[in-house]
Parts: structure tokens; sequence; C-alpha cells
């Protein structure tokens, strides 16, 4: 029997439960109308009006935050489309014994084009990007401003000299006229060679067709490949204008070689009497002119212009080059003009590519920011080209290796063609176990049009570039890989980076200035291949 104490408190409980129960055995309460019950017991209508309008805030936010991490995942999965293999092939797996062991590149892999922005643009619309950008924009300010004042106070004027940058764009017509038949060859030569190849195969007419076509094809070569070296050297174009041709002619010869890697190899396979559609004259037009090596019959096109953001890169690529002109004109200048009357010494060739570091690293960034962020991006607005992955966070690099880091997201047009072209094919050719034949492949011919654009814009053979590709960049590639991830190793980068280019920029205006002070009394082979900085005291 219980006590008759505990007896009354259980009735008394099981009656209270009995009132707080609401009624008809409907559910309990949700927290909203908990909420609203209590606001209505506290404060009244003003109070039940606020609650309910913070619970419409809480689901607004609540909302926002999943459309933006939607919007986050759509774009993390469509950049990482271009990582899979084709449709067919099962995906790749990594024995489990080994977790950081790198997969071997499929050799049918293809780049894949999608909408997507260029990196500094996102970065952009961080506001401490923003400054660091300001900062960049503040230095050529203080450039400008020195300029006045040591023009004020060593002559008495106030007015900016650019003597530097009409030298350097001198003869510019002639380069541009030059430039004209170079884009017509490219236009028609290798447009009718293929239409020429895809005519159908009857006995002797596709045999003719084909050799009109190589023959179209070799004039074209030749027109690409002399016209300009012939005009630079009989009129000694200066070095902006060099630039102008020579990189037209290596970037039209790269556009000719994808459209026709990509186009043949569909004519070879082809069976049947009926002749091949070719593509249209439309899309390889459009390949000529929109930033990427890569021909597709199609792209990923925005919807509309931006005008004023083609402007405002346009007004960017412009005010890098008088960065760069103000640079080389207060920084190098000075120092290398009169170097050649000084013997040449260990000590001084030390000093010079230390003195050249800096200004060697700011013209790294305004060439990279100028061209492959202001250029590409201009002309990929104006044709609404959609994939601006034209570079990647190559800054965040550590280490050179050629298909992991620094080289692949320094130029991503150049290295897809490299990659596409030349790394797969030679992968192809020698078989798929040659990684390391093929990647000295793609260093010795990345290597020699650098050298190449070099001798041409410059107007002599100092294998500089050469040197540093093949000598220090081929063994950096294989002893700094990806595994090497700390902070040091990105310090370790930034500093080979900076020696680097003192080192092109030190050499460079040294021949560059000992060739004008010391000419040769007679024209000779080694004469003209022989560095004249290492004799040239006057």
């Amino acid at each position: 029997m219980e006590p008759k104490a505990v007896r009354s408190r259980r009735r008394a409980g099981s009656r209270r439960e009995q009132e707080d129960r609401p009624s008809g055995g409907g559910e309990p309460p949700s927290g909203s109308e908990k909420a609203q019950g209590n606001a209505e017991a506290l404060g009244g209508p003003d109070l039940v009006q606020w609650t309910q309008h913070m619970e419409a805030v809480k689901a607004q936010l609540l909302e926002q935050a999943q459309r933006q991490l939607l919007e986050l995942l759509d774009r993390a999965m469509s950049e990482a489309v271009q990582s899979y293999p084709p449709q067919g092939r099962p995906l790749p797996t990594i024995p489990p014994d080994s977790p950081n062991k790198i997969q071997e590149p499929s050799l049918k892999k293809r780049k894949v084009f999608i909408n997507r922005k260029s990196l500094l643009d996102e970065l952009m619309e961080v506001q401490h990007f923003r400054t660091i950008y300001h900062m960049f924009i503040a230095g050529l300010f203080v450039f400008i401003i020195s300029t006045l004042a040591i023009d004020f106070i060593d002559e008495g004027r106030l007015m900016l000299e650019f003597d530097l940058l009409i030298f350097s764009f001198g003869q510019l017509p002639l380069a541009l006229m030059t430039w004209a038949p170079m884009f017509l060859s490219t236009l028609l030569a290798p447009y009718q060679a293929l239409r020429l190849w895809a005519r159908p195969q009857a006995s002797g007419a596709w045999t003719l067709g084909a050799g009109l076509g190589c023959v179209l094809l070799a004039a074209h070569t030749t027109v690409l490949g002399i016209l300009p070296v012939h005009v630079a050297v009989k009129h000694q174009l200066p070095p902006a204008s060099s630039c102008v041709l020579v990189f037209e002619q290596v970037r039209l010869l790269m556009k000719s070689y994808s459209f026709l890697r990509e186009a043949v190899p569909g004519l070879l396979h082809a069976r049947g009497g009926e002749g091949v559609r070719a593509p249209s004259f439309s899309s390889y037009l459009y390949f000529l002119f929109c930033p990427t090596l890569i021909y597709r019959e199609s792209y990923p096109r925005t919807p509309n212009i931006r005008w004023n953001y083609v402007a405002k890169n346009f007004a960017q690529a412009l005010g890098c080059l008088l960065y760069a002109c103000f640079i080389m004109g207060r920084l190098c200048v000075p120092v290398f003009a009169n170097m050649s009357r000084e013997p040449f010494s260990t000590r001084t060739l030390v000093l010079s590519v230390m003195h050249a570091t800096l200004p060697g690293i700011f013209m790294l960034l305004l060439i990279f920011f100028a061209f492959l962020h202001c250029w590409l991006n201009a002309f990929a607005e104006m044709l609404r080209f959609g994939d601006r992955m034209f570079y990647r966070d190559w800054w965040n690099s550590t280490s050179f290796s050629n298909f992991s880091n620094y080289y692949r997201t320094w130029n991503v047009v150049v290295h897809d063609w490299l990659y596409s072209y030349v790394y797969q094919d030679g992968l192809w050719l020698l078989g798929g176990q040659a990684r390391r034949a093929a990647m000295l492949g793609v260093f010795l011919v990345s290597s020699v049009v650098h050298e190449y654009i070099f001798c041409f814009v410059l107007g002599f053979f100092y294998p500089v570039m050469m040197i540093l590709f093949l000598v220090i960049g081929a063994p950096m590639n294989f002893m700094m890989h990806d595994r090497h991830t700390g902070p040091a190793w990105n310090v370790l980068m930034w500093t080979m980076l900076f020696l680097g280019q003192g080192i092109q920029v030190s050499l460079y205006c040294q021949e560059w200035y000992a060739r004008r002070h010391c000419p040769l009394a007679q024209t000779t082979f080694w004469g003209l291949v022989t560095p004249r900085s290492w004799s040239c005291h006057t």
C-alpha cells in the first residue's frame, strides 16, 4: 500500500497534465507558435508582429545561404568536368596502398570549354585584393611624378617624354601591312586544303585535290615562316613592332596546326563514297580571333557584350605599357647603357643581376596582367567567348612541375596547346609509358620557341632563355613536384622567379647595348652568334 501523501501528489500531477494538454487531442505547438504565444502573453500585438518579421528574415537568410551554396557546388562541378575521362571509359582509380600516387593522364583527354570568369575578375570583387591593385596604380603615379620632378629639377621643364615608347613602336604601319598577307594566308590556305581533302574519294580526283591541298599548306607555311623574318631583318624593326610580327606568326601557326589537327582525323576515319562535311568557314574565322589555341566548331558564349568592360581592359593594357616604359627608362637604361664601357667581370655581372631582379619581376607581372588578363579578356568579351580561364593561381605554386603547378597555371592558353599536341601526341607516338620523354619534348619545343621570339625581337642570338628552360627549368620540373606544398616551397618558387627575371633582364640589356657600342667590322656567322658583351670595352 502506498502512503496517502504519495497518492495525493500523483493525483495532483495528473490533473495538471490534463489542464496543460491542448484540447481536441492535437499536436503540441511548434516553435513559432510557442514564440507567438509567449509574445502575446508578454508584449501584446506589437511584439507578435516583430516576432513574425524575425521569422520571415530567418527564412529568407536560410534560403539565400542555400542558394549560394548550390551556386558554389555547381561551379565546382562544372570546373571538374574537364578532369573526367571521355564517355564510355571507366573512372580512374588509385590503388589504396599508394594514396599519393599521381594518375597517368589519359591519351584521349580533350580540352573542355565552359562558361567561367577569369580568376582576377573574381578576386577583384574582394576589397582586400582591390587594394593591392590600387597599390600598383599608385606606383605608376609615383613613377610619373618622379619623372616630372627630375625633369623639372634637371632641365627646368614639366613634360613627359616617351622617347623609349616611340622608338619601340617605330615602323608599326609596316608591321601591320606585313600582318595582312600573313592573316589572309592563314584564313584561306588551311581551310581550302581541308575542303580539298574532304571531297569524294574518287580514283584520281581526290589524289589531285589532296596534292593541291598540300601545295597550299606549303605556301602558307612559307609565307608565315619567311615573310615576317625578311621584313624584320631588312627594315631593322624595333622591339615592339617586331613583337607584333613574331607573336602573330607564332599564334597563326599554332592556330593553323590546331585546326588541321582537330579536323583531319575525322576525314581520315571517314568511309564511303560521299564527301565528308568540312567545318564551317564561320567557325574557322571565329577561331582565328577568339582567345584560345584549341579548335572547336563551337564554344560557350556569353549573352551580351559589356563595352565598358572592353574599354576598361584596353585602358589597363595601355597603362601597363606605360608602366613598363617607365620601369625600363628609370631602372634599367641608366644602369645598363654604360656597362659595356667597363671590363667584364664576375663582380659586375652579379651586381647587375641583383639590380635587375626588381624591374624584372615587375616586367613579368605587367606582361601577365596586360596580355593574359586585359588583352585576352577584352577580345573574349567582344567575341562573347565564355571560357575566360586564361591562367590560374600560378602565384600560389610550390613547384615548377610542368603539368602540375607553375607551368600549367601561368599560361593556360599555351599550355593547353602544348599538352594536347606535343605531350599527348608524344605519348601516342612513343607509347603511354614514355611520360618523361614527352615532358622533355614539351620543354624543348617551348624553349626553342621562346628563344626564337627573343632572337626575333632583339635582333641577336643570345640563348639565355633556352639555357634557363633546359638547364634550370627541366631539372626543377622533376625535383620540385606536387608533394611539396608547404609555404617554404612557394617562397623558393618566387625566389627562383626573381633570380631568373634578373638574369634575363641583365644579360639581354648588356648584349643589346654592347652590340650598339661595338658593331662588327665584318659580318660573320660566329660574330653573329657570339655574345658581344663578353668582349666589348669602349
